[in-house]
């Protein structure tokens, strides 16, 4: 009999609701490791994952037997819901509708993993507005703008 050999990586971008900076320093790990512990139950494999005030990048070995639309759904809904249950946030605290979903081969992995580890060094220089339209031409990924995220201000750091 045959085996299947499969071998995927997904780099997951996704902003807080109107891209409010509500995702503080004092419990941002804390929030990753959440975040790690759902993608590891669902058999991904997490390579990276890196937040910002406004913004979260996430790296993962995919396992094919969950659609990624799924698998970003149970992430945001479940973290909101500790994030509310920890009283985390004093301000409502929500994920912005859509997210960017966006391959990658294994020879970059390294690249990648480094440049979600160093979101905070890295938006010291670029807004994420500036980064994410990177990210997308860098794709060839068609897009309209009224259906990006939206992007009130440009928030560099952790206040």
């Amino acid at each position: 009999m045959a085996n299947t050999y499969p071998q995927c990586y997904f780099h997951l971008v996704f902003a807080v609701k109107n891209r409010y900076a509500l995702i503080r320093k004092e419990w941002k790990d804390e929030l990753e490791m959440y975040i790690t512990g759902i993608v590891q139950n669902h058999r991904h494999k997490m390579l990276a994952i890196g937040s910002m005030p406004d913004h979260l990048h996430i790296l993962i070995g995919y396992n094919l037997n969950q659609l990624i639309p799924d698998l970003v759904e149970e992430i945001k809904t479940s973290s909101n819901s500790w994030i509310k249950g920890k009283r985390l946030s004093k301000f409502k605290f929500e994920w912005q509708n859509g997210y960017g979903a966006f391959t990658h081969s294994h020879s970059q992995i390294d690249t990648v993993v480094k440049y979600i580890l160093l979101q905070e060094e890295h938006h010291r220089k670029k807004p994420f507005k500036e980064e994410y339209l990177e990210i997308l031409e860098k794709n060839n990924v068609e897009f309209k703008e009224e259906y990006l995220f939206e992007f009130f201000s440009d928030i560099n750091d952790w206040d």
